[in-house]
């Protein structure tokens, strides 16, 4: 059984992973262009092309992307309970879970971009990749207040440490 709640766990929160990072990639007006990001589209189009013609966006908001992301996170917040035989968990726990567990995830992906933008830029800095534009277009929203606050030290951006720092309270906050 364990193993099983492992599994399923798991592809959920890889879905709910890639259609999370699409959603923040239109929100941060990302390039589509950029092949790492055509990869995600063709892995999320065919849920989402279908789901749009009945949700249409609202906005700059993509109404499909964010009803999938909301239900992947409500089925991984209600799985271990489903398994385990006891039904679905009473509604307020199970919106608060899933919640929770919407913005740790949102935060883990902050995180780690923002880690690998910082060794990236440190490793081959002005050199294009198609990885380092993804991780621009997910870090350069977060990471611009903090410079605006924290200017370069001896031209040493540390804006990517304070937003590390940040975001591991918020996590800390979050348990």
């Amino acid at each position: 059984m364990a193993a099983l709640l492992f599994l399923l766990d798991s592809l959920l929160s890889v879905a709910e992973f890639v259609f999370l990072l699409r959603l923040l990639l239109q929100w941060a007006r990302g390039d589509f262009r950029n092949p790492l990001v055509q990869a995600i589209v063709q892995i999320t189009n065919p849920v989402l092309v279908p789901l749009r013609r009945a949700l249409p966006a609202i906005g700059r908001v993509d109404t499909a992307s964010v009803v999938i992301v909301v239900v992947l996170a409500l089925l991984r917040a209600c799985l271990p309970t489903l398994l385990a035989g006891l039904g679905l968990p009473p509604l307020l726990l199970w919106v608060e879970a899933a919640v929770l567990q919407l913005l740790r995830t949102l935060l883990w992906i902050s995180f780690f971009s923002i880690f690998l933008y910082a060794s990236l830029s440190l490793i081959a800095p002005g050199v294009y990749s198609p990885m380092q534009a993804l991780l621009s277009s997910l870090c350069e929203p977060v990471l611009r207040p903090i410079r605006r606050l924290i200017p370069p030290l001896a031209n040493l951006d540390l804006s990517p440490l304070w937003a590390g720092i940040i975001i591991q309270a918020l996590l800390i906050l979050l348990r």
